[in-house]
């Protein structure tokens, strides 16, 4: 797999830059990292038992915390600190982020759901 060399959050328009060793560079919105944590809270102790998340849409990320040299540990402002982030991960939220996306929303559909942006 791809090693990264660099990782930048632009706090403002909420979004997670990871650039990799093979030239592949990905702008991760934290709404989309949040929906898609690795942790159990989000994706359960087994197949099938992933937790759809709502009202997501205007979470950032407070803190980034490097886990070894294979990860980082996303602390948002929701509160949500319990992911770890390999670096794997990350090059697959970013390869199949478009898929995910769709997913994403065909589940919150499929919910009687819809994102909404909190008032300003």
């Amino acid at each position: 797999m791809p090693v990264p060399t660099e990782l930048n959050l632009h706090r403002q328009s909420r979004v997670l830059e990871v650039s990799y060793d093979d030239g592949s560079h990905f702008t991760l919105p934290c709404e989309y990292l949040r929906v898609y944590s690795p942790s159990a809270e989000v994706q359960g102790h087994g197949p099938g038992q992933r937790v759809l998340q709502l009202g997501k849409e205007d979470v950032g990320i407070d803190k980034i915390e490097p886990v070894g040299n294979y990860a980082v540990c996303l602390h948002f402002d929701d509160e949500h600190n319990t992911g770890i982030y390999s670096w794997d991960y990350l090059y697959k939220l970013g390869t199949e982020q478009e898929q995910l996306w769709k997913a994403y929303l065909d589940e919150l559909e499929k919910a009687g759901q819809q994102r909404q942006s909190r008032p300003s």
